[in-house]
């Protein structure tokens, strides 16, 4: 039996003051965290299930081990004679995952075993799951009888695979340490066998110094992932292991090299080293991923990402019978996390949600119909989980998300009715969470009994003579039979939720406040839209070049006019930010022959919406990095600060660009007329789904 020398004082302080030890009293007298007291407790559980006991609280909080005395007895004999290690096997695996990737190329498996104190067999059993893991990061691990173990991967891998470990398996540590490395409280050499406290406290203080400078704004997670890929950065040059050239910094990262120089000059001013530019590519690239934007920061100009939002509200309030699509805060949020997002899967960037294993178990339905509606949108990127947890979260905060207390109701169809019948409920009760009502009949009890009240009909054997739809499976429910389980699920949410009291997706403005918004804000809610509107309907311009000019001369001259009719007050400083704008990534709209130049300048008056048609199109760079050529180029100008009314009508035109074949065509026109035609029409169903029928 495994056991760490702390979860064995747990044990005995338990047996011996039971009901007396909290969780809170056990991590002050251990002088550990409650969290790491949590986590030990689950392993203890499991220790306990082991002698047929049971550890209960009390209404107090208090612990207690419960079961007979003579087991309770065999635990403390058996506590006796074990030897104590503080490694649990995943810090084992830690171990050996750095020496692997730290130490050298190859390695004798007997050397490996000696300093991780394991038996062959055990070392054997951690290379097994490691090289399956490794392989997601293009890190190999070969075995060759007579050598022994033999690495090979590039230096760039090697550190993604290090720090995703570190970051999947001890999120939670890092967070600790760093508090702790923070005020100089941590005592021991080295931090999880690897970091150096005050490399740690170190790198944490220049990059809090410099995203702040910068006004950045990093989620906990992704500011913990940066600490993490610095310091291993650092740790790595010292010994002399640089990145190699792989000719892959095509990504334009102009914002987020420019942070990543600040924090590597001064962290090479600090310890005394020379980092190279691929070095803090490489971090930039990681910082693009991790970005968090504020709803302040967003793009109202993202047009595909934008228009694939929209389509995912939409096809998520179908499935679950309830309209969100006039829910703007959800389409910022949404639109601020899809970007990033969508980066890291093209990067095959890997993100460690905590909590999605806890939001599928408690919203099923919801997670199940957000991955319908990314699947959907999204066909070509793989989301994994964790993206879709994330996702489903933003749904969240515009929902009233109790704990889904909508049933589905399972039949479940047996020859007989006994038997192997029983032991299947008990296994889809387990493997399928999302079914919670569970009915058995036989063969011929289901001839007769009315299938309008399940949501799903599971059966073992044929069904010739039924007109509904059954999912046939095995007495013994399989891989294959849970899975086509849950894809009918999936498939069939918009059914499962139609005249269900599903209480759990309430609107947020119907039940967390019934509370009307004052006359006053109502009017300044319309003098916004009204006032938005107006200007977007009156600065309208369309403007044609009939001669060759790049789009960097019909900005500069369509920006030139707007300053003349004073809708500006610096041409030169709006002009300049758009070459900023568009030097952080490619404005062409794909698939058409649009390109939508835009950006927030407080030179700027008023919102503007202009058009440029070209004769003979100009070479632009697309959305999607790839160059194109456009002939009508949009310019879309805001003030720097905007109401969120504001932002809304600027939302609406880039999205509306693209929401069907029509749209485009109108955009793409040159018609001044028919132009402004469908802005108004736009306008007019905004107006009509969200003030008029207040």
């Amino acid at each position: 039996m495994f056991i760490t020398s702390r979860e064995k004082s747990i044990i005995e302080l338990i047996i011996k003051t039971a009901g007396k030890h909290t969780a809170l009293t056990l991590a002050t007298f251990l002088n550990v965290s409650v969290r790491t007291v949590h986590r030990d407790l689950k392993a203890i559980e499991s220790i306990l299930k082991k002698f047929d006991l049971e550890l209960i609280r009390t209404q107090d909080e208090g612990l207690m081990i419960e079961g007979k005395n003579e087991q309770i007895f065999r635990l403390i004999q058996e506590l006796m004679k074990i030897k104590t290690t503080d490694q649990s096997p995943q810090e084992r695996k830690l171990i050996l995952l750095i020496l692997l990737l730290e130490e050298g190329d190859s390695f004798k498996l007997q050397t490996l075993a000696k300093d991780l104190e394991v038996s062959i067999t055990t070392l054997t059993a951690y290379l097994d799951e490691l090289t399956e893991w490794l392989t997601t990061f293009d890190v190999l691990l070969h075995r060759k009888r007579g050598v022994g173990v033999e690495v090979q991967a590039t230096e760039a891998n090697k550190r993604k695979a290090l720090a995703n470990y570190f970051l999947v398996h001890f999120n939670e540590e890092l967070i600790e340490c760093l508090f702790l490395a923070e005020d100089q409280q941590h005592t021991d050499e080295t931090i999880l066998h690897y970091f150096y406290p005050d490399y740690l406290a170190e790198v944490d203080r220049i990059v809090h110094q410099a995203i702040n400078q910068h006004h950045s704004k990093l989620a906990d997670s992704d500011y913990i992932g940066l600490i993490v890929h610095i310091c291993i950065m650092i740790q790595r040059t010292k010994k002399q292991m640089y990145l190699e050239d792989d000719g892959g910094q095509t990504e334009e990262l102009v914002s987020e090299m420019f942070l990543m120089k600040d924090i590597c000059r001064e962290i090479e001013r600090v310890f005394s080293l020379s980092f190279t530019e691929k070095d803090i590519h490489f971090l930039a690239v990681r910082l693009r991923a991790a970005k968090f934007q504020t709803t302040r920061d967003v793009y109202y100009d993202s047009v595909v990402v934008g228009q694939i939002i929209k389509n995912m509200i939409a096809h998520v309030s179908v499935q679950l019978n309830t309209d969100l699509t006039g829910d703007f805060s959800l389409y910022q949020g949404l639109l601020a996390h899809m970007e990033p997002a969508i980066f890291r899967l093209k990067q095959k960037m890997e993100l460690f949600n905590p909590l999605t294993e806890e939001i599928k178990k408690k919203y099923p339905v919801l997670f199940m119909a957000v991955r319908n509606s990314i699947d959907q949108e999204l066909p070509d990127l793989v989301f994994p989980d964790d993206e879709v947890a994330y996702l489903v979260l933003h749904f969240g905060s515009t929902l009233v998300l109790k704990e889904e207390v909508m049933e589905i109701q399972a039949l479940i169809v047996c020859p007989t009715g006994i038997g192997t019948s029983k032991m299947l409920a008990s296994r889809i009760r387990k493997e399928i969470p999302e079914i919670n009502s569970v009915v058995i009949k036989s063969v011929k009890e289901i001839k007769e009994a009315a299938l309008e009240g399940y949501d799903v009909v599971i059966s073992t054997v044929r069904l010739p003579f039924l007109n509904a739809d059954y999912i046939l499976v095995n007495p013994l429910l399989t891989e294959e039979d849970i899975q086509s389980v849950q894809n009918f699920l999936q498939k069939n949410i918009q059914k499962l939720t139609k005249d269900k009291d599903y209480r759990s997706f309430q609107y947020k403005n119907k039940t967390v406040s019934t509370e009307k918004p004052s006359f006053e804000e109502t009017m300044k809610q319309i003098k916004d839209v009204h006032g938005s509107i107006e200007s977007i309907l009156q600065n309208l311009r369309m403007y044609r070049f009939s001669d060759a000019v790049s789009h960097d001369q019909v900005i500069s001259h369509v920006v030139r006019a707007a300053e003349k009719e004073r809708l500006i007050t610096n041409a030169s400083c709006v002009i300049h930010q758009l070459k900023e704008r568009e030097n952080k990534g490619g404005l062409g709209i794909p698939q058409t022959s649009m390109a939508l130049f835009h950006c927030r300048e407080h030179h700027v008056k008023e919102l503007i919406f202009q058009v440029s048609h070209l004769e003979q199109p100009c070479t632009v760079k697309g959305m999607d990095g790839t160059n194109m050529q456009a002939r009508n180029l949009l310019l879309m100008l805001a003030p720097e600060e905007l109401s969120e009314a504001q932002q809304e009508i600027l939302s609406l035109i880039s999205t509306s660009l693209i929401e069907d074949h029509e749209a485009m065509m109108i955009f793409s026109s040159s018609n001044e007329e028919i132009i402004r035609k469908k802005l108004e029409d736009t306008f007019h169903e905004y107006l009509r789904n969200n003030l008029i029928k207040e």
